[in-house]
């Protein structure tokens, strides 16, 4: 039943992504930019319908509060795709620093033009970089909202983190808050498997961390907080999920996390 569900709920998820974009179209390039932006956030709304409907997924949001106004980063764990654009529904106007080859998917890519992401050559280097980034400052002085995986890519639940620098970078050129944000959605919707599991998690939104610290410091407290709070809701997953198949890595983390408490 897991199995047949998954594969309704993903050719479902795909078909609405084409048919809502082609037939939203002539309404989303006539639009003004931001107005438009609900259109996409719509489409993000019905795939949680989706996922709760046919797969029977839920989630709950945790500390919305800790959202500031104006421009800050939002810094995400990123374990599939679905927190690749699960959260737009709940930010003001976010973009995105993406790989260009995104904006030349035909018809897609045109999407993303007219929210203005900023895409970036990940071979270039010097002048091709700093263009980047003065992009990025003008869109964040406009008070919009950067998402940014501090991991840079994904990474199944409970693995070793990698986090990069290129969000301590990031915090100190731009100076504005960061906003931690842990979950784990890859518990249920598994990286580079067509397979979706039945339950509930949440998302937690850890207090902002302002700007002002030292580039190394801000990384070593971001690691800190996320992971800790990362590793608690973890634990709080699983045990609000007793019939989920667990990864490898989840396992292995929680019998450390168990070890470690004993």
């Amino acid at each position: 039943m897991i199995a047949f569900r998954s594969v309704l709920f993903n050719t479902l998820f795909y078909l609405n992504l084409i048919v809502q974009m082609i037939v939203m179209t002539p309404a989303y390039f006539l639009l003004p930019r931001k107005k438009a932006y609900g259109i996409a956030k719509n489409w993000v709304r019905s795939n949680h319908w989706l996922f709760e409907t046919i797969v029977g997924t839920t989630f709950e949001i945790e500390g919305l509060e800790n959202i500031p106004k104006g421009g800050y980063i939002f810094a995400p764990k990123h374990q599939s795709f679905w927190d690749a654009y699960a959260l737009l529904p709940w930010l003001d106007d976010p973009f995105y620093i993406l790989k260009r080859e995104l904006t030349w998917i035909p018809l897609f890519g045109w999407y993303l033009k007219k929210q203005r992401m900023v895409p970036v050559d990940r071979s270039a280097r010097g002048k091709v970089m700093a263009a980047v980034m003065q992009r990025t400052k003008a869109e964040m002085n406009s008070g919009r909202q950067l998402i940014i995986y501090p991991e840079g890519t994904r990474r199944p639940p409970g693995a070793t983190p990698e986090y990069k620098y290129g969000i301590a970078r990031l915090y100190r050129d731009l100076q504005v808050p960061v906003v931690p944000v842990v979950m784990h959605p890859g518990l249920f919707w598994p990286r580079r498997k067509f397979i979706r599991y039945p339950g509930h998690f949440k998302v937690r939104i850890l207090p902002a961390i302002e700007p002002g610290m030292d580039p190394d410091a801000f990384l070593a407290h971001l690691v800190e907080v996320m992971e800790t709070a990362s590793d608690r809701l973890l634990v709080e997953t699983a045990a609000a999920n007793p019939n989920l198949p667990l990864p490898p890595t989840a396992e292995r983390r929680l019998a450390e996390l168990k070890a470690h408490a004993a």
